[in-house]
């Protein structure tokens, strides 16, 4: 048996905000639905596709014994996005309102230049370029 990864798919509350920064922001070309949807598929360039769900509507097919609790935690996933330019790329993300968390810098012990923000739904971001590049 193989298991193959096709989807990491979000769960968000704020469907249609989300789906705009992705598709306004960030750039994702949009493979199926759309703002007034309640899922949509979003081309990364790769195999893998992100997709965003309402939250809600996932909650329907997962019972309520098996859902995290509502307090608030330390964040449980990152997306992780490879950039030309770290710097370039976080002007942008601060030109169009995203909210940050860090700022660039230098990380030698990953041997990567980084920034931080995160999506209207609070998921974290991650972008990236090797040092040295």
């Amino acid at each position: 048996m193989m298991l193959q990864l096709t989807h990491i798919r979000l769960l968000v509350s704020n469907f249609k905000e989300c789906f705009l920064f992705y598709r306004d922001v960030l750039g994702f070309a949009i493979d199926w639905g759309d703002e007034n949807s309640w899922y949509a598929e979003l081309h990364t360039g790769d195999n893998i596709k992100l997709a965003l769900f309402r939250k809600e509507l996932m909650a329907e097919a997962v019972p309520s014994a098996y859902q995290p609790s509502a307090i608030e935690c330390h964040n449980k996933v990152a997306l992780i996005f490879a950039v030309d330019n770290v710097d370039e790329f976080y002007e942008y993300l601060k030109e169009n309102n995203a909210i940050i968390v860090t700022q660039p810098q230098d990380r030698p012990a990953w041997g990567l230049r980084t920034a931080h923000f995160r999506d209207p739904d609070g998921n974290l971001i991650e972008i990236f370029s090797n040092l040295g590049s």
